[in-house]
């Protein structure tokens, strides 16, 4: 049975798109069947993995309006499956049924579960009814957050929002963790931030993730070429960063590396006890 992780935060700008395409490359390169649910109706999740446009396509907007099945809209790409987003999807808060809409993306996920290894959710920054439909649909939520002071606000609402889904939609519903994006150790803001989000991860019964992501420009650039950090840059310490990630959410041992020390440049032409002198 596939387990079903949605990325969340009402603040805009977080990472979550970012983080959710990442772990996607992540769990395939493990070895994993992945599904990737654009819940965000400005699609950048689609876009990001690679996948059409859908323009003349289904997507989740038909899926959530029962015109089409889950399994009709899914496109497959080099990383991992992923069911698209079009900017329709804004329309759902007004136009999904009163009764039983918080159900739908669960009921449609469950039509494909059985394929998955996994399910991961891309959500869009606000809690609307598209949110709520990934926390009633998901087993773990988490939450992207960077160390800035604005990034904090709306954690209340979000937090009453959880606990709401807990009590009457999905009591198995569990806080992962936070994760701290653009993390630089060395700014004093940084690690005020960081005890405020412990506090917030108390509150929420989860920790903040000891994985932190720190700021590079290939976490930019490879969204840009339609690919995951660990295709663009697979070498690079982004894609540890996010493959370290993935082992962590998981509960896995992080894999050891081995560091190779370089040189400092060409090898002398003579021994330091060698040295001629002319």
């Amino acid at each position: 049975m596939a387990r079903v992780i949605a990325f969340t935060n009402q603040k805009g700008g977080v990472g979550k798109t970012t983080t959710c395409a990442s772990l996607c490359g992540c769990l395939s390169a493990m070895g994993k069947s992945v599904l990737a649910i654009d819940l965000d109706p400005q699609g950048n999740l689609t876009f990001s993995l690679g996948a059409d446009a859908p323009s003349s396509g289904y997507t989740m907007y038909n899926a959530l309006k029962h015109e089409v099945s889950l399994y009709d809209i899914i496109q497959h790409t080099d990383v991992c499956d992923i069911a698209p987003a079009a900017i329709t999807l804004s329309a759902c808060e007004l136009e999904l049924p009163s009764v039983g809409r918080e159900h739908i993306l669960k009921e449609q996920i469950e039509t494909v579960l059985s394929e998955y290894d996994y399910v991961l959710i891309d959500t869009p920054p606000a809690l609307s009814i598209l949110t709520i439909n990934a926390y009633v649909a998901s087993d773990w939520l988490i939450i992207p957050m960077i160390p800035e002071i604005l990034s904090l606000q709306g954690f209340a609402q979000l937090k009453e929002t959880i606990f709401a889904i807990k009590k009457y939609y999905n009591r198995t519903l569990e806080v992962r963790g936070i994760l701290l994006n653009q993390y630089n150790p060395r700014l004093i803001l940084t690690k005020e931030v960081e005890e405020l989000a412990n506090m917030i991860a108390e509150q929420l019964d989860t920790d903040v993730f000891e994985q932190k992501i720190t700021p590079s420009v290939v976490i930019a650039e490879a969204p840009a070429h339609g690919k995951t950090i660990v295709e663009y840059a697979p070498r690079s310490k982004s894609a540890r960063e996010y493959s370290d990630l993935a082992y962590e959410v998981l509960g896995l041992e992080k894999p050891k590396r081995v560091e190779k020390k370089l040189g400092r440049g060409r090898p002398r032409k003579y021994p330091r006890d060698e040295v001629q002198y002319y």
